[in-house]
C-alpha cells in the first residue's frame, strides 16, 4: 500500500461495518447462549473480537480512524475492569504502533519535500521505521553534521483520509457507543475533528517543538529534542534514545518507575504551559518515552514527542481561574465558588445549583489534592467516571447543568486524558505539591 486509502466508498464500509459487526457478534452470542454456554464465556468471546476488529480497523486506516483510537485509548482506565479487560491489550497496541508505508514512498515524499539533493543533508536513512502513528511514520537517519536524527513522513492523502474519516466517525458516532460504554463518543471526535487541521500542518508543529525544546533544555527531568528541518510533510528532529514508552511502563513497570514517571508526566503537564505558553494536548503514553540519565545511575528521564496537537494559551499558561477554583473547592467556599464559576461561564445566568449538589459532584475533582500524596488507579477512576455517566446519581444532574467554556474545552479533554494515564499507570505522586508549584492561582 503505497498511501492511505482514501476512496470515500472504501474507507467508510469499513468504518460503518463496525456496529454492524458488534450487533452480528451479539446476536451471535445469543445464539450460544439459547445453546446452553455460559454467560461470562460469551461476553468475554464478544468483547475480545469487537476489541481485535474495532482496534486493528482503527489502526490499519490510520488517518483520523487512528486518531480517534488513539484518543479513545487513554480513556481505557475509565472502563469497568469486565469490559476493560478484553480490550485492554488491543488500546495499549494501538497507542505504540500502526502499519508502515513502503519505502520507496517515503524517499518519493523526501524527493518532494527536501528536493533532490536530500541525500547530502540526510546521509543515512534506515528504511524500516522506528514508529508509526495516525498521519506518520518515523524513520532513523544521520544528519549531514552528525547528528542522529528521527524523519517524520506524513501519510500521502492523510488531509482526506482525515477529513473523511472524521465526518463518517461522527455519522455513526452512536452505534459505536457499544463498543465503549458510557464514553461520550460523539464529543471526543468533535475534540478530534477541531485538532485534526494542527496536526497535519508540520511547520506549525515545528515552531511548538522548538518553543518546547528552547526551554527544556538541559532540564534535569524532561526530554525534548530539538527541531533540524522542516518542510511540509517531512519533519527532522534530533533522534532521542529511549528504553521505552509510558505504554510499556503501563503494561509491565515495576511501582516505582509507575510512581518515578508518573511524577514526571504530571509535572510536565503543569510546568509547560507556565513556562512555554504552551500546552502539549496529546497526552496519549506512546508519545512519552523513558529516557536514561545521563550518567546512567537514576531512574531516567521523560522524554516527551510529538507537538502536533498543541493548545496556545491566551494567558501565556493556564488559567489563573483554573487553580482558584481547584482552591475554592478544596476550602468548600461554595458561595465564591459558584460565583466564579458564572464568571467564568461554567454556569449559566439561569441556572440554580444547591451548594450540597455541588459538593457532591465536585469531590473527585478535590480529593487528589486534599491529601500529600494521591493514588491514582484503574478503580478510583472507574467510580468517578460510573458516577458521572450514571443518569440516577446526583453527578449526573448537576453535569447536565453546568457548562464547558470553549476556552476550557482542550484543557479539560488535555487533564482528563492525563488524568486517564495517570491510573492507567497505577501510580502514586505529590499531586498538591505539584499544583502549588506549578498552577497559577492554586497557591494563592
Amino acid at each position: 500500500m503505497s498511501e492511505l486509502p482514501r476512496r470515500a466508498v472504501r474507507r467508510t464500509a469499513r468504518l460503518a461495518a463496525l456496529p454492524l459487526g458488534y450487533a452480528g457478534r451479539t446476536a451471535l452470542g445469543l445464539g450460544k447462549r439459547i445453546g446452553g454456554a455460559p454467560a461470562e464465556t460469551v461476553l468475554s468471546e464478544v468483547q475480545q473480537r469487537t476489541a481485535e476488529q474495532l482496534f486493528r480497523t482503527l489502526g490499519e486506516l490510520k488517518g483520523g480512524a487512528m486518531k480517534f483510537g488513539q484518543a479513545m485509548s487513554v480513556f481505557e482506565a475509565a472502563l469497568p475492569e469486565e469490559l476493560a479487560g478484553p480490550y485492554r491489550e488491543q488500546l495499549t497496541k494501538l497507542q505504540d504502533s500502526a502499519p508502515p508505508m513502503p519505502t520507496m514512498t517515503v524517499r518519493e515524499i523526501l524527493t518532494r519535500e527536501l528536493g533532490a539533493d536530500w541525500k547530502q543533508h540526510l546521509v543515512e536513512l534506515d528504511p524500516v521505521p522506528a514508529a508509526a502513528a495516525s498521519i506518520g511514520q518515523v524513520h532513523r537517519g544521520t544528519w549531514s553534521d552528525g547528528r542522529a536524527v528521527a524523519v517524520k513522513v506524513q501519510y500521502p492523502g492523510s488531509a482526506e483520509a482525515l477529513t473523511s474519516d472524521l465526518r463518517q466517525l461522527s455519522r455513526v458516532a452512536r452505534g459505536l457507543g457499544p463498543l465503549v460504554p458510557g464514553l461520550d463518543v460523539k464529543a471526543l471526535i468533535t475534540e478530534v475533528q477541531a485538532r485534526a487541521v494542527e496536526e497535519l500542518d508540520y511547520q506549525l508543529e515545528a515552531q511548538a517543538q522548538r518553543a518546547f525544546a528552547a526551554e527544556f533544555r538541559d532540564d534535569p527531568r524532561v526530554v525534548v529534542p530539538d527541531v533540524v528541518a522542516d518542510a511540509g510533510t517531512v519533519l527532522v528532529t534530533e533522534w532521542m534514545d529511549s528504553e521505552a514508552s509510558l505504554a510499556q511502563v503501563i503494561r509491565e513497570g515495576s511501582q516505582e518507575q509507575r510512581d518515578h514517571f508518573g511524577e514526571l508526566f504530571l509535572r510536565f503537564m503543569f510546568d509547560a504551559p507556565r513556562r512555554t505558553g504552551l500546552l502539549h494536548a496529546d497526552p496519549h503514553p506512546g508519545n512519552f518515552r523513558v529516557v536514561p540519565d545521563p550518567d546512567g545511575q537514576g531512574p531516567g528521564r521523560l522524554g516527551v514527542l510529538d507537538y502536533g496537537a498543541v493548545a496556545r494559551l491566551p494567558e501565556g499558561g493556564l488559567p489563573a481561574s483554573m487553580g482558584e477554583l481547584i482552591r475554592l473547592m478544596l476550602q468548600e467556599d461554595y458561595s465564591e465558588l459558584v460565583a466564579t464559576l458564572r464568571r467564568e461561564g461554567f454556569i449559566r445566568d439561569k441556572i440554580r445549583l444547591e451548594p450540597e449538589l455541588l459538593r457532591t459532584y465536585l469531590a473527585p475533582f478535590t480529593e487528589p489534592a486534599s491529601q500529600p500524596e494521591f493514588h491514582f488507579s484503574r478503580s478510583w477512576m472507574q467510580e468517578q467516571f460510573k458516577r458521572a455517566s450514571d443518569p440516577r446519581s446526583e453527578a449526573y444532574a448537576v453535569a447536565l447543568r453546568l457548562n464547558l467554556p470553549p476556552s476550557y474545552m482542550l484543557i479539560h479533554r488535555t487533564f482528563a486524558g492525563g488524568i486517564g494515564v495517570l491510573s492507567q499507570l497505577e501510580a502514586t505522586v505529590p499531586f498538591r505539591r505539584i499544583l502549588e508549584e506549578s498552577l497559577p492561582g492554586f497557591d494563592a
